[in-house]
């Protein structure tokens, strides 16, 4: 039997989605929700049988950690080892938005998001369907909907024929925009590296920083 797909721009067919997907990544199941880039795939992120699913229906080792995304601003604050100023900054100016900030997480947490050697790469997406499911489930391991090796589903069509049955739950929140990474900026370390230029350019994160960054 055919996962369910929820059409997220009937108000009654997206209220039911976001329950059923609710339930289901709660459950340790994988769901298929749109964000502001493409179609992304998650899971509960403190579900260690979700992320194996995760990193099974893609065919992807635990050599690339999966990306944590999350609800609010606040929530940060309980998933990271500290929140230096630098991070705050980059928050209040780039969430809910294209930019993803890797930080040392707290190590009390009980998750395993693959080979993280103690980070955690953390960003709040801009879309309403994505924010809505987050903020019911909390944190959740998202990678994009797609099998290693082949392109980023950018449409719920795209991601049903790519995951199949390996997912339990389909929101779609009609096409995508651009196909366009998240920038992700490092701040493990003594001066913040951007290890790759997507959504925001360089050039802003270092305007809003006052300092110059460099691309890693």
């Amino acid at each position: 039997m055919a996962p369910p797909v929820y059409d997220c721009s009937d108000p009654d067919a997206r209220a039911e989605g976001l329950a059923a997907a609710a339930r289901a990544a709660r459950a340790g199941a994988l769901v298929v929700l749109p964000t502001d880039t493409v179609y992304g795939l998650g899971c509960d992120a403190f579900s260690a049988d979700g992320v194996r699913a995760l990193l099974a229906a893609k065919n992807r080792g635990p050599d690339m950690p999966v990306p944590v995304l999350i609800g609010s601003w606040s929530t940060i604050d309980g998933l990271v080892l500290g929140v230096p100023r630098t991070a705050r900054l980059l928050v209040e100016a780039f969430w809910p938005g294209g930019l993803s900030i890797v930080l040392p997480h707290a190590p009390s947490l009980g998750w395993d998001l693959g080979r993280t050697r103690g980070t955690v790469m953390l960003r709040m997406p801009l879309h309403p369907v994505a924010i809505e499911l987050l903020r019911d489930v909390g944190p959740m391991a998202v990678s994009s909907a797609n099998i290693s090796g082949s392109p980023p589903a950018s449409t719920v069509q795209e991601a049903v024929a790519q995951l199949g049955e390996s997912v339990s739950v389909y929101l779609d929140g009609g096409p995508s925009g651009d196909p366009v990474a998240s920038t992700v900026v490092d701040l493990t370390g003594s001066q913040p590296r951007v290890l790759r230029e997507g959504a925001v350019p360089l050039a802003e994160v270092s305007e809003v920083l006052g300092r110059e960054v460099q691309l890693a």
